[in-house]
């Protein structure tokens, strides 16, 4: 960057009735048990109808209910392309599984993220694992939570790499689940979360703030969504985001910007 989603119509069959004798003549009444067949046939034919069944509804897909798969594109002010990212949620046995990548690059600096996150069904990570280049500087490394202990390991995976040992709480959150978790209760009509501190290498307490509902251009159409403010503070730094959440049942991250040194980076959705 810089060098950092009948009418159900029923017959009703009406019984013809033959008259027996010449149009002058008076039918003759029917005996008693003739005048009853009709009711009871009509109350068998009733009895045997099998009503319809109404159809299922149609199961609701994409996030938080299946999995989803977004591209974005990246872009400076003024539109000039940097690249391209991708978010993705899948559900499996253990609850989720959330990755994010992206590829960017300016004259002499290339950055490639690719950021995996394991979590349970109630969005209390298990494992995130970052994989990153930043120019010359790469960066791999895993982090596993472990409630039983009740602290979270992070292990750096390159040659001559340590452990961190983190103390957490019975539910603890990685900063891509976080942004699932948070999506999760926007959705619901919660509000945004509570602050809260997430892990992402380092510890960082992370607190959104709504800023309103606003009108946003994305792919050429307007469209209304929850702005939503982002503050990130870790141990040496400090960070602003501003994510726009569609208002739709997934809250799907339409934009997300952010503020650097020589201007802000946009990731727009192009699906």
């Amino acid at each position: 960057m810089n060098k950092r989603a009948i009418l159900l119509c029923t017959t009703l069959g009406l019984p013809l009735l033959s008259a027996a004798g010449a149009p002058w003549q008076k039918p003759a009444d029917p005996p008693a048990d003739a005048k009853a067949a009709p009711a009871i046939a009509a109350t068998a034919s009733a009895k045997e109808t099998t009503p319809t069944k109404a159809a299922p509804a149609p199961q609701a897909t994409g996030f938080p209910n299946t999995g989803e798969s977004l591209n974005y594109s990246l872009s400076w002010p003024g539109g000039a392309s940097l690249g391209e990212a991708h978010l993705s949620a899948g559900k499996t046995s253990h609850g989720w599984d959330f990755d994010f990548s992206m590829n960017a690059s300016v004259p002499g600096f290339t950055v490639s993220d690719h950021y995996h996150s394991r979590a349970k069904a109630d969005f209390c990570s298990l494992e995130l694992e970052k994989d990153t280049t930043h120019g010359a500087r790469h960066t791999h490394e895993k982090t596993v939570f472990d409630y039983h202990e009740g602290s979270a390991t992070r292990t750096t995976l390159v040659e001559g790499g340590g452990h961190t040992d983190i103390d957490i709480n019975n539910c603890g959150r990685d900063g891509l689940d976080y942004v699932f978790y948070a999506r999760r209760e926007l959705g619901a009509g919660h509000g945004v979360p509570q602050e809260e501190d997430v892990l992402f290498g380092a510890t960082y307490s992370a607190r959104m703030e709504f800023a309103g509902v606003q009108e946003v251009t994305v792919g050429g159409k307007r469209r209304q969504a929850d702005h939503i403010n982002l503050y990130l503070r870790g141990p040496a730094s400090d960070y602003k985001l501003e994510i726009f959440f569609d208002r739709d049942p997934a809250r799907t991250p339409l934009i997300v910007k952010v503020p650097l040194p020589v201007g802000t980076l946009s990731m727009e959705l192009v699906r």
